[in-house]
């Protein structure tokens, strides 16, 4: 039973080139480049999506910057060791 999907797409010409170009000097099949240009923005958008997050929970409490950060963790910590002890 075949595992991969044939997915026919249209792109520009010079883009076409390009691929074909970054393919060759990297010796990839034209498969591989576009698998990796997948997952390269998969990732991108997982990145950008948690930074959304990130913002968003930050402004929602007092989270301004890299030190508020390091104190809520240890904040954080300081809690769970606590409740850790109480609950032995």
């Amino acid at each position: 039973m075949r595992t991969t999907k044939t997915l026919s797409i249209t792109i520009p010409p010079e883009m076409l080139s390009r691929a074909e170009a970054l393919a060759k000097k990297e010796n990839r099949t034209m498969s591989e480049l576009i698998r990796e240009a997948l997952r390269y923005y998969e990732r991108q958008r997982w990145w950008e999506e948690s930074n959304a997050f990130g913002r968003a929970s930050a402004a929602a409490t007092s989270v301004r910057n890299e030190e508020d950060v390091v104190r809520a963790v240890h904040e954080y910590r300081a809690a769970q060791r606590g409740r850790k002890k109480r609950s032995a």
